[in-house]
């Protein structure tokens, strides 16, 4: 099979029609789940595309696989699972190479620059290398240390790049996160770090962007003048499946909140940037971080809830409690879910609260942002029946769907002025004839390109982490308090019920 690539006159002009330089793309955790579900169909969708050439080379790096072949075999099992087109497999095969290496041994990044000095003498890869940490947090520090002292960290000469990706959690908190930053930033610059959040990467977050600042009809109103409250929620229906030695050290707040949710957040609250560029982009997106008033230590309760799922009902199967499931603690005090309260203090969003929510075993899953207007000043129409929504609400649903709602009061058809709430949807799939594509390849892309717009920068990581450092320190404080409960397939505990509750607000249903 011949791999050209597909235009898409809808494209036409775009950054997806650009085909990246020759390199050499080296993954560490080649045999982990990442890299099987996410990394190597997103790689193999973007060799197929055109957009990355025989001229550029992967290696996997791992302890699993014992030579090229039985890399290539798996990598192809793994992307047949999610392909179900594989004509360019053979072609893309060519170019993943495999060395079996313990990231903590010395020799190892010596085979490896080797490896890589070769490739790009013999293999026409040129001289640009992006490294990707597919791997475990506590193998960060080795890795990066190991690729400063074997001379790796520094591009080869000044036409080439040299970048590394590293996945979440970065950090568990403000002062490991810190931490993580300085060690990175002793062996890479910031302008070849990329720290990846893969919900960027989805089309509907990006498409925030566009529905903000591409439409004059909704900046006007995006303020505390019109919008009553702002609420987050990214529920999953399943549990900690084969992740339990990770979420054990974790948790709902550190795993979703920080990262995925605050980004969320920052897009919904931003200020418009000037230009649509990187730094500048994330500036603002950093503004929003430094605005968020931290939960205070004494005040946790008032403004963040937790709770941990026992047994319930998911798709009319029993599943059992956290405590019961495989490698979890039967004592343990992790929260798989968490609710927080938040205020944005600036001239904006000063009084508009934000309540953001994330946990497992829920009743639906989904990634939502919603944005509850203000009800209108007087309700001239008396005959409003008692269930209608008096306040408009706008919806941007991230997953399962990737779309966009408005619900607003209409006139039921006849005599009488009676009203009912109506919806205007948008449906990404439906408008654009096609399915948004996997984050990861947009991200890679990016990446690939040198744009670090849908990038975490460091003081945004670490701004984030100071708005809810205390909340850790309260929870981990309170070991003999026990952590409040909800069975599997409900919406969370009561004790985020009434973080709205108190305000004279409900969670809206999804």
């Amino acid at each position: 099979m011949e791999i050209t690539h597909k235009f898409n006159p809808e494209h036409k002009g775009l950054e997806t029609e650009r085909k990246c330089d020759a390199s050499t793309i080296i993954i560490f955790g080649a045999s982990g789940n990442l890299t099987r579900k996410k990394l190597m169909p997103a790689l193999y969708k973007l060799y197929v595309q055109g957009f990355i050439g025989n001229d550029t080379k992967i290696i996997g790096v791992s302890r699993t696989y014992n030579d090229d072949n039985e890399f290539r075999e798996a990598m192809k099992k793994a992307i047949k699972e999610t392909e179900t087109d594989c004509k360019g497999w053979d072609q893309f095969s060519e170019i993943l190479d495999h060395i079996k290496a313990d990231t903590n041994n010395d020799e190892s990044y010596e085979d490896l620059k080797k490896e890589i000095i070769n490739l790009e003498t013999n293999e026409g890869c040129g001289g640009n290398r992006l490294f990707y940490l597919a791997t475990p947090p506590e193998s960060f520090d080795t890795i990066i240390d190991n690729l400063g002292k074997h001379d790796l960290s520094r591009p080869k000469d000044e036409s080439c790049w040299t970048r590394i990706i590293v996945e979440k959690p970065f950090g568990r908190n403000l002062e490991s996160a810190q931490r993580l930053d300085k060690k990175i930033g002793r062996v890479f610059r910031e302008k070849q770090i990329y720290r990846i959040d893969h919900y960027l990467g989805k089309e509907t977050v990006q498409n925030l962007l566009a529905f903000r600042f591409g439409n004059s009809i909704f900046e006007p109103i995006w303020n505390r003048n019109y919008i009553d409250h702002i609420q987050i929620t990214a529920a999953e229906t399943i549990g900690v499946e084969d992740r339990a030695a990770y979420y054990e050290t974790a948790g709902a707040l550190r795993d979703m909140v920080p990262n995925h949710l605050f980004q969320l957040m920052a897009l919904i609250a931003m200020e418009p940037p000037v230009t649509f560029e990187a730094d500048i982009v994330r500036d603002e997106k950093v503004q929003v971080f430094h605005a968020i008033e931290p939960i205070k230590y004494e005040e946790v309760s008032k403004f963040a809830a937790r709770g941990q799922y026992i047994e319930g009902m998911i798709n009319n199967e029993k599943v059992p409690a956290y405590v019961n499931e495989k490698d979890v603690k039967p004592d343990s005090k992790t929260e798989t879910y968490t609710a927080l309260k938040l205020f944005v203090q600036n001239w904006r969003w000063a009084g508009v609260p934000i309540y953001i929510r994330t946990g497992k075993r829920m009743a639906k899953f989904v990634t939502d942002i919603t944005l509850i207007f203000k009800k209108t000043p007087h309700m001239i129409f008396r005959t409003l029946a008692k269930d209608v929504h008096v306040s408009n609400i706008l919806s941007i649903q991230i997953q399962p769907d990737e779309s966009i709602t408005l619900t607003f009061n209409a006139k039921i058809p006849g005599a009488g002025m009676q009203l009912k709430p109506v919806v205007m949807d948008f449906d990404y799939s439906s408008a654009f004839g096609t399915r948004a594509g996997n984050a990861y390849e947009r991200l890679l892309r990016d990446c690939l390109t040198g744009d670090q717009t849908l990038y975490s920068r460091r003081d945004g990581i670490e701004a984030a982490w100071a708005v809810i450092d205390y909340v850790f320190d309260r929870w981990e404080n309170e070991k003999n308090i026990a952590v409040p409960k909800y069975a599997s397939g409900t919406w969370g505990p009561k004790e985020a019920d009434e973080l709205l509750l108190r305000d004279g607000r409900r969670w809206k249903i999804l």
